[in-house]
């Protein structure tokens, strides 16, 4: 368990100004960054808060600096804030937007530099650090540490710590099962960044995806329309194709690894680019892939939290 930061509470010994007090007590903090405190509400004088720098301080006052966050709020078009505390920040993201830059000093806008700008507004010296990622095209939920400490728990425990990650794809095609597990080898080729599944262990890690059928395309067709698709159910008919909505429990968290997993089926992830066999086509120009569930036990608190992103509506759309 990591401890969760606490409030920092300072003894007033002598009168001072409460800005020059704060300057001296919270380790030589930035001029600026004690404006920011006050400015965001998080100073307390006994029990008021109190946002003016030049308030006068008696000896025996008790002044609290409050772990929170304060009313700094996140706007950005691609990237809605779920949850935060003082150890995690749980985002939601639109596709086109990586998680991070995929080169050093890139000046690409990425999920990372918009959360470091936003934490550096409650503090300057605040940091932010990537837990896990998404592809750029896949939507979805997101959790970033705001410690290294907190940061090195999760990721080398992340496998104790998650109990769901549930993830929604549109595939091309009807699976021949409407439920089932996949098992396979992963190896990824560093050159080319593409990952490569084996049914046998060939020295890659083992990946496991369940995935169930929510619906397909042919559920609001009338009996000739889907008739009329070729006799193989993984093909499909250039004039009327049919996809299906499919949820995806993950037991592994490789790379690409649902993309990889639905095209080893034959049914690839509509719009996808690297592993669509040459099948780019998406009715919505997206690759249709979105993390609508991540939970997990918070390590500060030790009790199970869950996020829940809704389903692009233009998901359900291709399919009416």
């Amino acid at each position: 368990m990591i401890k969760r930061k606490e409030d920092t509470v300072l003894r007033v010994a002598e009168s001072a100004q409460l800005m020059e007090f704060l300057i001296a007590k919270m380790g030589g903090m930035a001029r600026s960054s004690v404006k920011q405190l006050l400015g965001q509400r998080r100073v307390k004088v006994g029990k008021a808060v109190q946002t003016r720098h030049d308030f006068a301080l008696q000896a025996g006052d008790v002044v609290t600096v409050l772990s929170g966050r304060g009313n700094i709020e996140l706007r950005h078009p691609k990237l809605r804030l779920v949850y935060e505390d003082d150890d995690l920040i749980v985002v939601d993201k639109k596709p086109g937007l990586l998680t991070v830059a995929s080169t050093p000093g890139s000046s690409e806008t990425t999920v990372f530099s918009i959360l470091r700008a936003y934490v550096k507004k409650q503090n300057a010296r605040a940091g932010i650090f990537v837990v896990h990622r998404l592809d750029r095209e896949t939507s979805g939920l997101l959790v970033f540490a705001r410690s290294e400490q907190m940061q090195h728990y999760m990721r080398t425990y992340w496998r104790q710590l998650v109990t769901d990650r549930t993830y929604i794809a549109l595939a091309e095609g009807i699976l021949d099962k409407p439920e089932g597990k996949i098992t396979t080898w992963l190896t990824e080729d560093k050159r080319n960044a593409v990952v490569y599944s084996s049914p046998v262990d060939d020295g890659g890690d083992i990946a496991i995806t369940n995935y169930k059928v929510l619906k397909t395309s042919a559920d609001s067709r009338q009996p000739s329309e889907v008739m009329t698709q070729e006799s193989d159910s993984r093909k499909l008919n250039a004039d009327s194709p049919l996809y299906s909505l499919v949820e995806l429990h993950l037991e592994t968290g490789r790379t690409n690894q649902i993309r990889v997993h639905l095209a080893s089926l034959g049914h690839p992830v509509v719009g996808d680019r690297k592993y669509g066999h040459g099948n780019e086509y998406s009715p919505i120009d997206r690759l249709c892939l979105h993390a609508k569930v991540l939970e997990f036990i918070h390590p500060a608190t030790e009790q199970k939290v869950r996020f829940e992103s809704p389903v692009p509506k233009e998901f359900n759309h291709v399919l009416a």
